[in-house]
């Protein structure tokens, strides 16, 4: 094995840390720790109230197939998860017409809450700071008795 491949392969995939080491990987429940950590996360009953008081706009980031099996929720708007960042940076070329600015209040609803928790870290990055996903997602939602259609 060469000098460079050996490099490669044995350090930088993990990220440096601050000390200019190697970090330990963590695992998905640590990394999600993490992430919540730095934003408020919303239940099902105030997502609903700030939705309809216009405070806050839903967004569905589940496949198709789910959302065929389980109904949508009235209003959200879908956006598959490989396309959010393109759809929701209000500076994008590719900017949905609701992603009007920095401070627009996303609420973030995968199936059961943990991809969305990912993407809000990612909208955060974009400088939405007001972003933040639905505890317990799509099935929370529809466990507390909200509108499914």
């Amino acid at each position: 094995m060469s000098a460079t491949h050996k490099r490669v392969s044995d350090g930088n995939s993990s990220g440096s840390g601050a000390d200019g080491g190697v970090q330990p990987p963590v695992g998905i429940d640590e990394l999600l720790e993490r992430v919540r950590s730095g934003y408020e996360r919303i239940e099902p009953q105030e997502a609903y109230e700030a939705a309809l008081a216009g405070d806050a706009l839903l967004v569905d980031i589940r496949y198709a197939a789910l959302r065929e099996r389980d109904g949508l929720i009235p209003g959200a708007l879908v956006v598959e998860r490989n396309e959010l960042e393109w759809r929701l940076d209000p500076q994008g070329s590719h900017r949905l017409p609701e992603a009007t600015s920095h401070a627009l209040r996303v609420v973030v609803i995968c199936n059961e809450g943990y991809a969305s928790s990912l993407a809000v870290q990612s909208l955060h990055q974009l400088g939405l700071h007001r972003a933040t996903d639905l505890v317990g997602g799509f099935q929370a939602w529809r466990a507390a008795g909200l509108p499914v259609v």
